[in-house]
This record gives C-alpha cells, sequence and structure tokens, in this order.
C-alpha cells in the first residue's frame, strides 16, 4: 500500500527543515565572523580606522613612507561607477626565498575606511603583480604601500581616480 503525504504535512515538514538550514547557516556565519577577529595577524584596527594617518599607522606603522619607482599602480583617470573601479599593481621584485616582497597595502585617501585592501605574499607567487577592483565614495587619490621580506618600505606615488558615481555611500 502506497502512502500519500498530504499537503499540510509536505509543507510543516518543508517548514521545519527551512529553519533547521537557517539557523545552522547562522550560527555558521557568526562563528565564522568571530573567528575572523580572532585570527592572528588579521588588521581589524587598520580596517576599521577612518582617516587615513590612522589607517597607515595601524597597518604599516607609519605614515611617510618613500616614492619608489618600482612600485607600479595602474588606474583609470576617471571611473564612471566608484563602486568597481579597477587598479593594476607591479612590484619590481625578484620574488625570491631571500627578497621579496611580503605585504602590500592598497590606500584610497578618503574612503569611510581608506584601508582597501592588504596582501600577505609569498616568493612562491614568483611576481608581486595583481588586479582587483575596488570601491571609492569620490573622486580621490589612491597609493600603495609595499613591505620587503627584509623590512623595507616602499610606495608608489599617490594616483588621482575622479569617479563620476559614488560607490561606498557617494
Amino acid at each position: 500500500m502506497k502512502k500519500t503525504i498530504q499537503r499540510r504535512q509536505f509543507i510543516g515538514t518543508s517548514l521545519v527543515a527551512g529553519a533547521a538550514v537557517t539557523l545552522a547557516g547562522g550560527a555558521l556565519l557568526r562563528s565564522g565572523a568571530a573567528l575572523a577577529d580572532n585570527v592572528a595577524g588579521w588588521p581589524a584596527k587598520a580596517f576599521d580606522a577612518k582617516a587615513l594617518d590612522q589607517a597607515m599607522a595601524a597597518s604599516v606603522g607609519k605614515n611617510n613612507v618613500p616614492v619608489s619607482p618600482k612600485v607600479k599602480l595602474t588606474a583609470p583617470t576617471i571611473a564612471e561607477n566608484g563602486g568597481a573601479v579597477p587598479v593594476t599593481i607591479e612590484i619590481d621584485s625578484p620574488m625570491t626565498a631571500d627578497d621579496y616582497v611580503s605585504t602590500v597595502w592598497l590606500f584610497v585617501d578618503h574612503n569611510p575606511t581608506p584601508l582597501a585592501s592588504q596582501f600577505d605574499l609569498t616568493p612562491g607567487l614568483g611576481a608581486a603583480y595583481f588586479q582587483q577592483r575596488i570601491k571609492m565614495a569620490k573622486t580621490d587619490n589612491v597609493r600603495v604601500i609595499a613591505k620587503t621580506s627584509k623590512g623595507e618600505f616602499m610606495a608608489s606615488a599617490p594616483r588621482e581616480v575622479k569617479v563620476t558615481i559614488g560607490g561606498c555611500g557617494g
């Protein structure tokens, strides 16, 4: 004899299963967020800073880094949408076990949170080169600071990007 499921049973079972999945997913997200706050080396203070000098001090440890021709930042002169501004970062480095770029920071001077990105690199990458899209609230300067495995700091010259439509609150 074949048992048929009643409509009300089906709806009730579906609601209970959906609620269980939602609760389990919410618990995972909360535990993941808590884990991110406790990850060793995660620069929460730097990413939470609201001013460029505070973000630089919390991440790089200083506000004055010399500009170097080895750090090349490419960004558009005009970005039609501040929600997705393409930037390319290239740093001239041998990327050997003895001499490589270990950390790269990308800042947008007057964004609500000026530290846009931090990258930790290893010599196994072979090149200190990457592209990403960032959010910009308004026309502003974008800058990169790199730290080598030998503890040396170098920066790109600030690059002004004119934003016609703001991406983070603009």
